[in-house]
């Protein structure tokens, strides 16, 4: 493939990239070759000149495989699944559907994310907890879904490493809301996951990345697309964010709704959207 700069000049001019020039982008992310200034100056790349399909697709291969992929036992066959949220004011779904899930009979190998503009990261609202660890191995992610039957993790050196650098530099280059990327960061996470079954939380509206349905919904169109394309049975809900889900705001603050919401009780809006994502 071509060097970096070459890449980001190829992009910037609108044309098309190669499955092998975007592994080699990523491949410099993840080791650490491709300077700051490079990898921010293609994420503005991207997030002018957009990505077709046949470019999310490598982008999101190639983010995925950056780092280990997670196995689980055959007798977990069909019953490995997880949500992502494209993120909201007060938006601590998580929390609750991932142990209402367990409960059901699920394993959910949640790996998530911080805040990204505006919005709270599920990862920040447990830290909120004294102690909680968000920095789980594979392989404790296993004995964790084994004992509990869910677990909420962050990226690391070792589960999507190009994800965990990509997400940090979108919010500070302004690029958060590119479809492609928002795809590539959500997709490469789940496609890690090994999952039988995948749903997507597609927000919109004046609190929410996309301000309109019709811009969520070229959103959500990508993520099953490329979700399908990577053999994951994927869907996508629509859900309106014109005002905070729930009461609270907060970390703190959102972990104690959740925490009601678990108990039955909690605003009726959090356990409405609980329920249909379940």
């Amino acid at each position: 493939p071509n060097p970096l700069p070459t890449l980001i000049r190829k992009k910037r001019d609108g044309e098309r990239l190669e499955d092998a020039e975007i592994r080699s982008f990523v491949r410099g992310v993840t080791e650490g070759t491709a300077q700051q200034g490079q990898i921010g100056a293609m994420l503005m790349a991207i997030r002018l000149r957009g990505m077709d399909a046949g470019e999310t697709l490598a982008l999101t291969r190639a983010m995925a495989v950056s780092g280990r992929a997670l196995a689980w036992p055959p007798a977990w066959h069909g019953l490995v699944v997880d949500k992502h949220s494209t993120g909201g004011v007060g938006d601590k779904v998580s929390l609750a559907l991932a142990p209402a899930l367990a409960a059901c009979g699920c394993k959910v190998p949640m790996i998530s994310g911080r805040g990204l503009g505006h919005t709270g990261g599920t990862l920040d609202k447990l830290e909120a907890i004294p102690g909680f660890c968000v920095s789980q191995s594979p392989e404790e992610m296993c004995s964790i879904l084994e004992r509990v039957g869910c677990c909420i993790v962050g990226q690391s050196e070792e589960l999507v490493p190009a994800d965990r650098v990509l997400y940090g530099l979108r919010d500070v280059t302004a690029t958060v809301d590119s479809v492609p990327l928002i795809t590539a960061s959500i997709l490469s996470k789940k496609a890690t996951e090994q999952l039988s079954a995948l749903v997507l939380d597609v927000k919109f509206g004046s609190a929410a990345l996309y301000p309109t349905q019709e811009s969520a919904r070229e959103l959500a169109r990508s993520l099953v697309e490329v979700g399908t394309h990577l053999g994951l049975r994927t869907v996508a809900v629509l859900s309106r964010m014109e005002q905070p889900l729930g009461r609270a705001v907060g970390n703190a603050q959102e972990v104690l709704e959740a925490l009601e919401c678990l108990h039955g009780g909690g605003p009726r809006d959090l356990r409405q959207l609980v329920t249909t994502l379940g």
